[in-house]
């Protein structure tokens, strides 16, 4: 079985990676509904671990290319065990996800598990939380 183009634009992005603080780094790549692909790595600094998260880069190209629907998205680590995304970033996908929404959790050799956004971030928070009538009440 050959692997999803998306697991080598993650491996890229994450050799691309500037983690000279943590020496951790980290690749994504996004495909959105359209077929529009997206990556991004994490990026650090003197002032670690303030920095950015490879899944907030990719979520960032993917908002200014104009799309705003996350159908794949493949994460990628060197750890030994899973490396999934952190919890802001949980919630940043979640802000561009849908029910059908896959995340693809990797190492370098491949993907090594996949599952629904909702398995990631069971009952989680939404746009759809929010208020949107004049007296603060939430809309069913």
């Amino acid at each position: 079985m050959s692997q999803d183009p998306l697991f080598a634009m993650a491996k890229a992005a994450m050799e691309r990676s500037y983690s000279p603080y943590s020496k951790f780094p980290v690749g994504c790549a996004i495909r959105t509904t359209s077929g529009a692909t997206f990556c991004g790595c994490n990026v650090e600094n003197a002032s670690y671990p303030e920095g950015t998260c490879a899944e907030a880069g990719a979520i960032a190209a993917m908002v200014m290319g104009g799309e705003a629907t996350i159908q794949d998205i493949f994460v990628i680590g060197q750890a030994d065990g899973l490396v999934t995304p952190c919890g802001g970033c949980r919630q940043r996908i979640r802000e561009f996800s849908t029910p059908d929404t896959r995340v693809h959790v990797c190492g370098p050799e491949g993907v090594r598990g996949v599952m629904s956004f909702d398995e990631l971030l069971p009952h989680s928070f939404g746009p759809e939380h929010l208020a949107d009538s004049k007296d603060g009440q939430e809309t069913p």
